[in-house]
Parts: structure tokens; C-alpha cells; sequence
């Protein structure tokens, strides 16, 4: 009897103390249980928020918590999400947070990891120190490598295939043109223009390699979010990736030496047609010896440090830039009097854009800082990246140790899965009115009151903030307002088939169809 009673106590005891920590502490007593519960279930489990993102309702998901709820909510017992810049993103993203591991378990390549999948502030730091230079806009504008990559690109690729298109009236998908042409830019400019793709030209190899790149997107949410549970299936004999998703990954990691190797090979070369910028400067800067290292230990496998950031970059440079401009180009479509405008505003740079060129000899193109200047076209590229964000999904922090403050809430503990997403900042209707609507002239100056435009500026987050911000911004602006610039100096667009043309919910987006048909005419 006495032992039952013992048992009794003791089983007792474990289930008011799982009790505790499982209900009694989450959902009354931690600093959490201050903050908005997007979900009844929020405190005790994230269930509810990892079968959203199964289903791919991330960001709308969240959006509609903050809409209802607040700046700061709730989405599982360790995770938050905040809406707002004071207090919030200003915190988080220019006060050092340090990245989650949910980086490195999908975007990591080669065995290792890049500036981008980096989750310590510290190794992320040196490296950004060795590239921030020639991804600075004053190094791109002035850059002969993006000069010769811009002429070969706009005026022997781009230009004449739309010509070509405009003279047997054929419509053109340009989601599938956009992503050519931004990986022709980007992979250029990292590995130099003699080694760059040429998506452009090479339309078959193109859409072969642009497939296997999207194949796999479909399963990243098992490494971001439930990464044990792959590891007991596959203990099990079980796959929830496929195979095929493996040797699409095989072939693009070869595809991605094969840039690196080509790239080395011109190392000695100083032709801007030919050096391969990035990479050499990445290799040099990596290669340096480190000034406290007395170890004997061979170095890392350079080769696979340098391909697998430098993938990064190829990657994420041509896909976002690529869905920005589809937008842009949809959008514009539907409003032939704003295209009036724009290109009245372009007829104004000097020399011309105009194809073909009135001189057959003549490859001058306007300065990119004639270009950037531009206020309607800077407007329009502004707008698009606010309401399409190439990557409007979360971007996960971690809280620092002992413990700190967010909107507000004290005390908030350390490990806390914390993030924002672009997709809702973006959507503030106190800072956007009407949110939903694509409105370039919000960004002039014309209209606005200087408050507001800044107010405007402080939200805009299509490009992240702090110190982990991302690196190319300015070369994406650079490559997107050039053709932009060339196009519709050029052509009317409108559209023939836009089919699914909204955005999947997702990290980063493309439209459900994968496709913008559109019709290009000679601009009068």
C-alpha cells in the first residue's frame, strides 16, 4: 500500500510539473505569454504555425496575425513575430541579432557556408568585409567590367531578341526572359563576361537549368522547419525529398565549379572582358594568411568556400532581380499612359538608349548615374520591390542572451526564434495608403510631404537592414533600372497571357504560373 501511494505521489509530481513547463509556464507566466497569440495553440505548440507553412500560407498568415493583433506577435512557444521599425526591426536587424540555423539548413551549399547562411555575426562580418567594396554603388557605376558586361548584355542579347520579337509580332514569356537576362548580369559580373551564362541566347540550356533550379524549392520547408523529422524517416528508409531532387542538386553544384573553374583559369588577366572580378577578388582576400593563426592545420578546401559563396550569389542575385522585373513589367502593361511617361522621361538621358542604334558603330550607353538619378523610373522600381518583394518571407533571428526587449515586451529570453517579414512592413497602411495598390508616385517628391517620404523609406525593407542587409542590392538596382531604361525606350508592353500571375506564398516568390506573356510593340 505504501508503495502505491509512492507511485501515486510521483506520478502525481511528473504531471504537474509537465504541467508547468508545458502549459502553466508558456501560456501564464513567461514574458512571451505578454504578447498576442496569433493561434489559441501558440503557447504550448508550433504545430499550428508549421502546418501553415507546410500548406505554404506563411506570410499571409502572419500578416493577417499583425493586422488583427498588433506590432508583436505569437506564433509558437520560442517564436515572435514583429511588425514595426522602432523597436522592432531597428532592434533585431542594426542591433547585431544573430541569425537562426534555419539559414544554413537550406541555402548552405558544397559542404559549407556562405555570407548569407553565416549565422555568427562575427565570421559573417569578415567575409562581408572582403566584398562590400566592389558591391558598392560607386564601385559598380564606375566599374569598366560592368560597362562591357551592360553593352554585350542590353545591346547584343537583350535588345535584339525583343526587336526580333516586335518584327514577327511573337510574344514573349518574360518571366523566362527576365531570369536569363539577370543571370547573364550576375554571373558576369562574378566570374567575368568571357565566363558568364548566356541565358539569353542559349534558350534550351536555359530553361533546362532554370527547371532544376525550381525543382527543389517545392521541399526546402522540411530542412527549414522540421529538420529531425528528416533525419528519423531517413533512418526508416523513408524519403520526404525525392531522389531526383539530389541529382538536380549534383548537377547544379557542377554547373557552379565549372563557373569557379573556368574563372581561375583568367585569374592573371586584367581585360575587363575577361577578369573575372568577384571571384578574384573573393579568392584574394580569402587566401590571405590570418594574422594571429600560427596553426599548422592545411587550410579549408578553398575551392568549395569561394564556388559556394559566389552560388549564393548567382542564385539569389538572378531569381529575385528576375521576379522584380516580371512584376514591373506586368504592372506597367496595364498602364499605357504611365509607360508615356516613363519613356518620355528616358528620352532625356544621354546618348540614347534607342535600338537599333542610329550609328551601327556607336556602343556608348548612358552613365548608370544618369540612370539612377531618373525619379519616375527609381519610382517605379521602388514601388514594385514594395508591394512584389522578391523575398517578402521572414527573416529569422535569434534573441541575445540574458534577455531582451521588443515592442515594448520585457524580459523576452534568449533563443528566441524572433523575425519580421518584408511582406508586412510593406503593408502598413498608416505608412502605404492603400497598401494593395501598385502606386508609383507615392515615392515622388511631387504630392508628398518630405515626412512622409522618409516615413516611407524607414518601412521599405525589400533589401533587409543592419549590417546583414543584402550586399547586392546595388547591383541588382543597377542591372534592373538599366533594362528597364533599354526596354521601354524602346517597346510597348502589353499583356497576352497572365494567367496565375500572383505571387506564391513563400521565403522567395515567383507567379503560380510561371509565366507573363506579353506583346512588345515599337514605341512611337
Amino acid at each position: 500500500m505504501a508503495v502505491s501511494a509512492f507511485t501515486a505521489l510521483a506520478a502525481s509530481l511528473c504531471i504537474l510539473l509537465l504541467s508547468y513547463r508545458a502549459i502553466i509556464y508558456p501560456v501564464f507566466l513567461s514574458p512571451l505569454s505578454k504578447i498576442p497569440n496569433a493561434h489559441w495553440s501558440a503557447p504550448i505548440s508550433p504545430a499550428w504555425i508549421i502546418w501553415k507553412r507546410f500548406k505554404a500560407q506563411n506570410n499571409r498568415t502572419i500578416q493577417s496575425a499583425h493586422e488583427n493583433l498588433g506590432p508583436i506577435v505569437r506564433l509558437s512557444p520560442s517564436e515572435v513575430s514583429v511588425n514595426c521599425v522602432d523597436k522592432g526591426i531597428k532592434t533585431i536587424y542594426t542591433g547585431g541579432f544573430e541569425k537562426h540555423e534555419w539559414y544554413p539548413r537550406v541555402f548552405g551549399s558544397f559542404g559549407t557556408v556562405s555570407m548569407f547562411t553565416m549565422t555568427g555575426n562575427k565570421t559573417h562580418s569578415a567575409r562581408k568585409r572582403m566584398l562590400s567594396n566592389i558591391y558598392s554603388k560607386s564601385y559598380l557605376q564606375s566599374s569598366p567590367h560592368m560597362h562591357l558586361i551592360s553593352e554585350a548584355i542590353i545591346l547584343d542579347r537583350l535588345l535584339p531578341i525583343l526587336h526580333e520579337a516586335v518584327t514577327s509580332n511573337t510574344p514573349i514569356d518574360m518571366f523566362d526572359l527576365n531570369q536569363g537576362l539577370t543571370m547573364d548580369f550576375v554571373s558576369a559580373y562574378l566570374y567575368g563576361l568571357a565566363n558568364g551564362s548566356n541565358f539569353l541566347q542559349d534558350s534550351a540550356f536555359r530553361r533546362k537549368m532554370l527547371s532544376l533550379y525550381q525543382s527543389r524549392k517545392p521541399f526546402e520547408f522540411y530542412h527549414q522547419e522540421v529538420p529531425d523529422l528528416l533525419s528519423w524517416t531517413k533512418r526508416l528508409g523513408l524519403r520526404l525529398i525525392p531522389k531526383w531532387c539530389d541529382q538536380a542538386n549534383e548537377i547544379l553544384d557542377a554547373w557552379g565549379l565549372q563557373f569557379c573553374d573556368k574563372a581561375d583559369e583568367c585569374l592573371a588577366s586584367t581585360d575587363p572582358a575577361i577578369e573575372p572580378m568577384v571571384y578574384k577578388h573573393l579568392k584574394q582576400s580569402i587566401s590571405k594568411p590570418k594574422d594571429n593563426s600560427n596553426s599548422k592545420e592545411p587550410p579549408a578546401d578553398q575551392r568549395l568556400e569561394i564556388a559556394c559563396e559566389l552560388y549564393d550569389h548567382l542564385t539569389a542575385g538572378h531569381e529575385t532581380s528576375a521576379v522584380a522585373l516580371t512584376y514591373l513589367m506586368w504592372r506597367l502593361s496595364q498602364q499605357p499612359s504611365l509607360q508615356t511617361s516613363l519613356r518620355t522621361e528616358l528620352l532625356t538621358l544621354s546618348p540614347s538608349l534607342v535600338y537599333p542604334r542610329p550609328d551601327s558603330s556607336s556602343r556608348a550607353l548612358p552613365s548608370p548615374k544618369s540612370i539612377d538619378s531618373l525619379p519616375l523610373l527609381d519610382a517605379i522600381i521602388t514601388e514594385t520591390l514594395r508591394l512584389h518583394a522578391p523575398i517578402p518571407g521572414i527573416q529569422p533571428r535569434v534573441t541575445p542572451s540574458p534577455s531582451c526587449s521588443l515592442v515594448g515586451v520585457d524580459n523576452i529570453p534568449s533563443n528566441t526564434r524572433v523575425s519580421a517579414q518584408a511582406y508586412s512592413l510593406h503593408r502598413n497602411p498608416e505608412v502605404y495608403p492603400e497598401p494593395e495598390t501598385w502606386e508609383p508616385r507615392r515615392w515622388l517628391k511631387e504630392g508628398n510631404e518630405p515626412g512622409e517620404l522618409e516615413e516611407r523609406r524607414r518601412w521599405f525593407w525589400a533589401f533587409g537592414s543592419g549590417g546583414r542587409m543584402c550586399v547586392g542590392s546595388n547591383l541588382a538596382l543597377q542591372e534592373m533600372k538599366l533594362a528597364v531604361a533599354a526596354i521601354y525606350t524602346n517597346f510597348t508592353t502589353s499583356i497576352v497571357d497572365d494567367e496565375d500571375i500572383e505571387a506564391i506564398d513563400a521565403y522567395t516568390v515567383k507567379p503560380r504560373g510561371e509565366k507573363l506573356v506579353l506583346r512588345f510593340e515599337a514605341a512611337v
